[in-house]
């Protein structure tokens, strides 16, 4: 790229120092900042050829050392040089520079965790995720936990007298540091491994020497799976909030139109009344039978290993083990052979996986219920929303379609969990690279999902006028189980009581009669029943009686 003058002032919040914007480049991404000179990352206005990874247009790299003019980085500062690309981070020794001309790394997102490139990252688009979840899965909370794991081993280990106190505390030193991601990255563009890239970091902040008994008698899973299951730990406790305010706003619909009637169907088809009440504490009892299930599968997978190379504890004592555990919140895994079992994970994901298909169920009940035609709940539709760039009039079911396509991408996850249960012998990493992507992934889909449903519910249309304008629409049809156990308790047997209300029944359908005039109108019908019999089968109360029974079931 060219030097030139500055232009205006970017005004992009995102940035503490808003770098300059060049006059042919308005769309300013965002600034790295080199150790002897600021690099200004701009997209392009046309866009070149795609990055194999990242199908994002490249973008411009230049240079501004102080105030003075945008420069060209030469070859050696781009090759070798580490840039701060606005809070993520551009390891050329791991995502290579195409040319002096172009850096093609993906458009940066102020709120992603990460650069897609980087390892670790949430890769949810910030559109679908809360800061609460993905904070669980960034680098540096991971970074937190692996040292917090390698910090009480060695508390351990000095208590055992395998270590020497001073040195177990000496790793204390580091409890307030912010681990440099940047830094790690670095030194695993060399190692190639990343607890090692760790490790190696570690003993920059105390001491090469202090450092030498730090992961004594350990091996990379016991920090990378106990690790794991801290943050699943961690998004399950969200999850269940997010769970609890669903199953609270349910139980608030559900007690609000508790005798709000409405037609069941079946099929699709108009079945028998039913109350809006009882739909809303059907879905309750669901989402909390989910409940219970993630409370099991949280405690599932709640469990650490420090164990060792293959899990037998040759190396260090299973005292460490129990102290790590008991301070992180977690029980000791019984038998790990050097990982834990990934069948306490894959009964995590296909749990999230049926909480997530539970979502779906809603969400498409609410999506019928605000089609035109049937019109009985809709959406909270907004001032100022709008619903089509076309068409003026649409009031879109647009969340809780969302909400079905979130729960396919919930679902996604729960086969890979489920393959990952076979590892060979004692362990192999096929598990790691499904769980690195799934773990956050997953978890952070269904967090967004569970609120975003507590907001449909919570603030639900519903129109009772509609729901009855509904059921009448053909003309006491439904009643039509009630003739029919009335004419077999008056001596009329099944088949002939059936042939008895279908063919009445048929008319309505095809002639849109009224089904209690043809039934009063039937002389088989009146050999068995009185006009006064037939009319009291048409009282709505009677399907509505044992509501309280079953509210009583449900809510205790």
């Amino acid at each position: 790229m060219k030097g030139g003058a500055i232009g205006k002032t970017n005004p992009n919040p995102f940035l503490a120092d808003p770098p300059h914007i060049l006059p042919f480049c308005p769309h300013l991404t965002a600034v790295c900042q080199g150790k002897f000179a600021r690099f200004v990352v701009c997209q392009p206005l046309r866009i070149g050829r795609q990055h194999r990874l990242s199908r994002k247009p490249p973008v411009h790299l230049a240079k501004l050392v102080g105030d003075g003019p945008l420069q060209r980085p030469n070859a050696t500062e781009i090759t070798q040089r580490k840039y701060r690309f606005a809070g993520i981070h551009i390891n050329p020794a791991i995502h290579p520079v195409a040319d002096l001309e172009t850096l093609h790394i993906a458009l940066y997102d102020p709120s992603r965790t990460r650069c897609p490139f980087t390892k670790g990252l949430s890769t949810m688009i910030p559109r679908y995720s809360r800061p609460e979840m993905t904070a669980i899965w960034s680098p540096e909370a991971k970074f937190k936990i692996w040292y917090e794991i390698e910090a009480h081993a060695c508390d351990a280990q000095a208590d055992l007298g395998v270590i020497p106190r001073a040195n177990a505390e000496a790793v204390w030193k580091a409890k307030d540091a912010t681990f440099d991601v940047a830094r790690i990255d670095e030194i695993e563009a060399v190692t190639k491994h990343d607890v090692i890239a760790f490790l190696t970091h570690l003993a920059e902040h105390i001491g090469a020497d202090e450092a030498r008994f730090v992961h004594q008698g350990m091996t990379s899973s016991d920090v990378l799976d106990t690790t794991f299951n801290v943050q699943l730990v961690r998004a399950a406790d969200l999850l269940l909030a997010g769970m609890d305010r669903v199953l609270a706003a349910l139980k608030s619909r559900a007690l609000e139109h508790k005798d709000t009637i409405r037609i069941g169907r079946s099929h699709g088809i108009h079945a028998e009344p039913t109350t809006m009440g009882l739909t809303f504490a059907r879905f309750y009892a669901e989402m909390d039978r989910g409940r219970a299930r993630l409370v099991n599968a949280r405690a599932e997978v709640a469990t650490g290993a420090i164990s060792g190379a293959v899990g037998t504890f040759a190396n260090i004592d299973p005292a460490v083990e129990e102290h790590v555990c008991a301070k992180l919140g977690l029980t000791p895994e019984p038998i790990s052979t050097q990982v834990i079992p990934r069948d306490r994970h894959a009964m995590f994901f296909a749990t999230l996986g049926v909480i997530a298909s539970s979502i779906e169920n809603i969400a498409t009940e609410v999506r019928h219920m605000q089609r035109t035609e049937v019109l009985e709940a809709e959406e909270f539709f907004s001032a100022g929303q709008k619903g089509s760039s076309a068409m003026p009039h649409k009031r879109n079911p647009v969340l809780t379609e969302n909400l079905t396509g979130l729960a396919r991408l919930v679902r996604m996850s729960v086969v890979p969990a489920l393959e990952n249960v076979t590892l060979w012998h004692e362990r192999d990493i096929s598990h790691s690279s499904v769980e690195r992507a799934i773990g956050p992934d997953t978890t952070v889909t269904l967090d967004f999902a569970l609120h975003r449903l507590a907001g449909v519910i919570e603030k639900l249309v519903i129109y009772p006028d509609n729901m009855l304008a509904n059921m009448n629409k053909f003309r006491g049809l439904v009643m039509s189980q009630r003739v029919l156990l009335a004419l077999t308790q008056a001596g009329v047997n099944r088949e002939d009581a059936y042939k008895l209300v279908q063919r009445n029944a048929m008319k309505v359908w095809e002639h849109g009669a009224d089904f209690q005039t043809e039934l009063l109108a039937d002389a088989d019908v009146l050999a068995a029943l009185s006009a006064e019999e037939i009319k009291e089968k048409f009282d709505l109360g009677y399907h509505t009686k044992h509501v309280d029974t079953i509210f009583k079931r449900v809510f205790g």
